[in-house]
């Protein structure tokens, strides 16, 4: 740090705040392991608790819901997606299996509503110190739905007050760099 005559000042040696909410990871039915993966390495290095999220874009948070987690009303009372239940119940258990055995405390929570937005609500509510999501797969298809809905994790880092790690899913091809 330079003072306004340009000389290097000595900074205050600040001891680093210890972590103390949980990890927030948002996860995806289909999604590549990584992302739990990565979630769960932070939060077992830094003994914090393990919250893993599933924004489901078919409901919205109720009036009165500030967190889209406690109480959420479908888009389409009809059933756009009738089977969001069974979608959510594959994701868990496909989620307890991959933790099995790890030594990670875990909660699985859904959540109500468009992704990012959902994420951000609810990481302020439990006072997440960390938000763990993938980037974007490689491919036309993703390319596509990222020009559609935006990028999650570009959404959230430029947006929460907590840090956002942002874990690379696909291939990366050094190539495309030049």
């Amino acid at each position: 740090m330079s003072n306004p005559r340009g000389e290097d000042m000595p900074l205050d040696k600040v001891s680093p705040a210890r972590l103390t909410g949980p990890v927030l990871a948002g996860v995806l039915p289909h999604q590549p392991v990584a992302v739990v993966e990565k979630a769960a390495e932070v939060a077992l290095s830094a003994g914090l608790h393990l919250v893993l999220a599933f924004a489901d874009v078919t409901s919205f948070p109720a009036a009165g819901d500030r967190d889209g987690h406690l109480t959420a009303q479908a888009i389409d009372p009809d059933g756009i997606d009738d089977d969001a239940a069974a979608i959510t119940e594959s994701l868990r258990s496909r989620i307890a299996d991959q933790l099995d055995g790890t030594g990670v405390q875990w909660t699985f929570v859904t959540l109500a509503g468009e992704p990012a937005r959902s994420l951000g609500r609810y990481a302020a509510g439990i006072n997440a110190s960390m938000i763990v999501v993938g980037t974007k797969e490689h491919g036309l298809g993703p390319r596509f739905e990222g020009l559609v809905t935006g990028s999650v994790a570009l959404h959230l880092a430029h947006r929460q007050n907590c840090p956002v790690l942002m874990v690379p899913l696909g291939r990366h091809d050094p190539s495309r760099d030049q």
